[in-house]
Parts: C-alpha cells; structure tokens; sequence
C-alpha cells in the first residue's frame, strides 16, 4: 500500500515539474536576466544524462527521485563547503539515495573562507563546480524568498523575474512541504542543515520571519502570490529584451530615443563585465547622463570608462 501510494505522489508531482523529455534536448525556459539560464545541451554524452546538485535535504533528494522517475539519467553532485562539522558525512547520504535510485555520484570539495557574503560565495563555489546546465531543487518557496530577496536589494523586473522555470528549475512550481512528504513516502531522511536557521544570513529572515508575517497580514499564504508576480515580471522582462535586442547600445540617438526599460535593457546586455556581473542601477544612470549628451564620460565598474564621441558610445580601458 505504501509503494502504491509512493507512486500515486511521485506521478501527481511530476505532472507539476519541467524536466525534459529523456532524448530531448533541455531548455532553460526562457532568456533569464543574468543569462544563467541559457538553454544548452545536457551534460554528458546523451541528450537525457543530466547533473543534478544533491544537498542531502529533501528539495534536492525530491529532485533526484522525480528525475530518476521522468526517465532520466542522473549524476548527482554532492558539494561540501566545510562549513560546519560533519559536512563531509553527508555525502554518504547522498551516495546512498543515489544508489537506491539508480543514478551515478561524484562529491566534490570546496574550501569557503568565512567572511562576508558567505552564502553567496557558497553558492557561487557550488555553482562552478556543478556547471551552468544542473539541475537544482529550489521550490516555490524558494522562488518567494528570492522575489523579497530582489525587491529588498532594489531590483527592478529582471529581478523580480528571479528563477526562471524550465530544465534547470524542474520543481519550481512545488512546495517545500511536498518535497518533504515525498521523502517520507520513499523512505529517506533528509539531511537537516542547521545554517537553515542561522539568522546571519538574511534569506533565512525572509524565510523564518518576514514570509509567516506576510501571511499573518494578507491572512493567506503569500507564497502562492510572490510566485505569481515573479511570472508577471519575467513576461515584462522577456518582451523588454526582445525590444533591446534591436537596439543598438553604442548609438546614443537611438537610445535616447527608445522608452527607458529597453534603453537600460539594451545598455545592461552591452555592459555586462567580465564576471557575467550587468551594471547596477547607479552605473546605468551614469551611462543615460553620457546617452543624453549631460557628461562626456563615465567610469563604471571592471575600470571601464564609458565615453561618446561624434554620438557613438564606447568602452575605454584604464
């Protein structure tokens, strides 16, 4: 009976995700913001082998189960960033899981130096290791937190767009609390990482304390909500950048022209620094100030001056 209903979950979940059809070739879903979502093929030598990042908790342990069930050939990573002790052990976990579902394993290592911005070095480390087309199991409501995450920071609608749902994101449209059960359905006990609660790291703010308040006000779930605008922007987005893409940044009269989201969409695509970084808010102000003929010049990040000269813009090097 248990297996039955294993299964009867399994395939209720799966109808709610977006992992590609096994032989298909894997698209990311959309033109994301950061481009980190570009569609490419899946790594290793067929088009159905893919690499998912495997935590040991339970989105990433339910990404694994349901890839292996939508027919797919699975590697999963397990990175451990020597944060805290016993990391190292559970990567067993993780092997173990991998073992059971019939998919391969590789653990890597990586040393983060504490300091500020951990988190986000953490991240940055484990996503050089996994490569730009692994899967991660981020959920709807890690969608919510990163759409308060953005709009905390200032972001406009590339932001607001946060993940981009497609191969990359395959659970995006399920809850934190349905990959729990999942687990509990198919028997495995999911890795509890105490930094999940660690209020240095304001994500867990937004998740511990700002979401339940949200929901206390609007007395309904908010996730649901932030989820729905974050579609609404990246539609917003996508039409803005199919506009800028025939925009020609260098040329200031016709960015002076254009309305100001597709001048800026235009100017941040040209501008991106060699980090994959696009300009701030800040530096594309400084940019319009040359566009509109107000200064000659601008310096913005990377040591690049943006400089015009008989109505063409340019990049100086320092």
């Amino acid at each position: 009976m248990k297996d039955r209903e294993a299964e009867r979950l399994i395939a209720d979940l799966l109808a709610r995700c977006t992992f590609p059809e096994p032989g298909a070739r894997p698209d990311a879903g959309g033109p994301p913001a950061d481009g980190s979502d570009v569609a490419s093929p899946a790594t290793g030598g067929g088009a159905d082998e893919v690499v998912a990042g495997v935590s040991g908790g339970a989105d990433s342990l339910a990404l694994l189960v349901l890839a292996r069930a939508a027919g797919l050939r699975v590697t999963a990573v397990h990175v451990d960033h020597g944060l805290r002790p016993g990391s190292a052990g559970e990567a067993d976990l993780v092997a173990a899981a991998a073992e059971r579902f019939g998919a391969d394993f590789r653990s890597e290592r990586v040393v983060v130096e504490p300091g500020s911005d951990l988190e986000q070095r953490a991240r940055d480390a484990r996503l050089a290791i996994l490569g730009p087309e692994a899967m991660t199991g981020h959920t709807a409501d890690d969608q919510a937190e990163t759409v308060l995450l953005n709009l905390l920071r200032g972001a406009g609608p590339p932001g607001l767009a946060a993940m981009t749902p497609g191969h990359r994101h395959p659970i995006l449209a399920l809850r934190r609390s349905e990959t729990e059960a999942l687990c509990r359905a198919v028997g495995l006990d999911p890795v509890l990482d105490p930094s999940n609660h660690d209020p240095r790291f304001r994500r867990n703010r937004v998740r511990h304390e700002l979401l339940p308040l949200m929901g206390d006000i609007a007395e309904r779930d908010p996730v649901p909500l932030l989820a729905r605008t974050a579609d609404l922007a990246r539609a917003a987005r996508d039409h803005v950048e199919r506009e800028a893409a025939g925009l020609d940044p260098t040329d200031t009269a016709a960015v002076a022209r254009a309305p100001a989201p597709v001048a800026q969409a235009a100017l941040r695509r040209w501008l991106v620094d060699e980090r994959g970084h696009p300009p701030s808010a800040a530096e594309l102000d400084r940019v319009m100030a040359v566009v509109r003929h107000e200064v000659v010049a601008c310096q913005v990040s990377g040591g690049r001056r943006i400089a015009r000269r008989h109505g063409v813009l340019r990049i100086e090097r320092g």
